[in-house]
């Protein structure tokens, strides 16, 4: 059971949490979504889609995107987050790695942080600490603007794993309870394809850390990558990524697709019985 704020998600069987991205410039999605109505339009379709959470996100984190400011982040997420907080009834996520959006966002009715820098910027263990919402913790190798530049490692499993295991005990530390915490093992974060298809092929080790797991390979580069030619329509590289990666021990699926990825999961799920 994931327990985020004042929901108890039971993840026996994968969910999805839907993207909602309030940027101009995402790598997927850019600028359809950007304007406040916009976004709640969108949102409101993935709910209806079956999406089991709403990731919500005012900052492009794709490799080489430009930092955007404290103020124009909050401009965008806040009033976007107030008002779905009225008017559904499942979890919100903030997509964020600073702390005073990260409390902006709680105090604006969020039940998760979803932070690609794993709570390590300064305050953002307290923020959360300090509150009763849900975190997922992500690995990342470098930052969004250097990540992709040169990722090495000896064995990427490994050291993701190593990471994550280090990270979750600090925040454990910090007294944030085991059933608030997911974890992420950041695809595309500092990966090269290679990295990335073997951490998919071995999620199973990364479940060995004893929490529940959360993928975001929605439309990512190396889905093109892996089609031959780069293709931007990767919805079907998409949904096949998602169904590896649930079969593997994926708990949540950050996705673009929602009612795609929905339909897949019941098919996984009447298999299993």
């Amino acid at each position: 059971m994931f327990i985020c704020g004042k929901y108890q998600l039971d993840l026996t069987n994968p969910c999805v949490m839907g993207v909602v991205n309030v940027t101009p410039d995402s790598f997927s999605d850019g600028g359809q979504y950007a304007s406040t109505n916009k976004a709640v339009e969108h949102a409101l379709q993935l709910v209806e889609e079956g999406a089991s959470i709403l990731d919500i996100g005012g900052e492009s984190t794709r490799p080489g995107a430009t930092p955007v400011g404290l103020d124009e982040e909050l401009a965008r997420v806040i009033l976007v987050i107030e008002k779905l907080a009225k008017i559904v009834n499942i979890p919100l996520s903030i997509d964020t790695y600073k702390p005073k959006v990260m409390q902006a966002a709680i105090d604006a009715g969020i039940s998760i942080v979803n932070d690609i820098n794993a709570l390590q910027a300064p305050g953002a263990l307290e923020v959360v600490a300090n509150s009763d919402v849900g975190v997922c913790l992500m690995h990342m190798q470098g930052s969004p603007q250097t990540m992709q530049i040169d990722p090495q490692y000896d064995d990427v499993v490994a050291e993701v794993s190593a990471f994550l295991t280090a990270r979750f005990n600090i925040v454990m530390q910090a007294g944030i309870s085991s059933s608030r915490i997911l974890l992420d093992p950041g695809f595309g974060f500092g990966k090269r394809t290679m990295h990335n298809i073997a951490l998919l092929k071995q999620l199973a080790q990364l479940r060995q850390i004893g929490q529940p797991l959360l993928v975001g390979l929605s439309r990512k580069s190396v889905l093109g990558q892996v089609l031959g030619d780069n293709k931007t329509d990767r919805v079907a590289a998409s949904i096949a990524a998602s169904v590896v990666a649930a079969i593997n021990g994926a708990n949540i699926l950050r996705v673009h697709d929602v009612r795609a990825t929905v339909d897949a999961l019941k098919v996984i799920a009447a298999l299993r019985g």
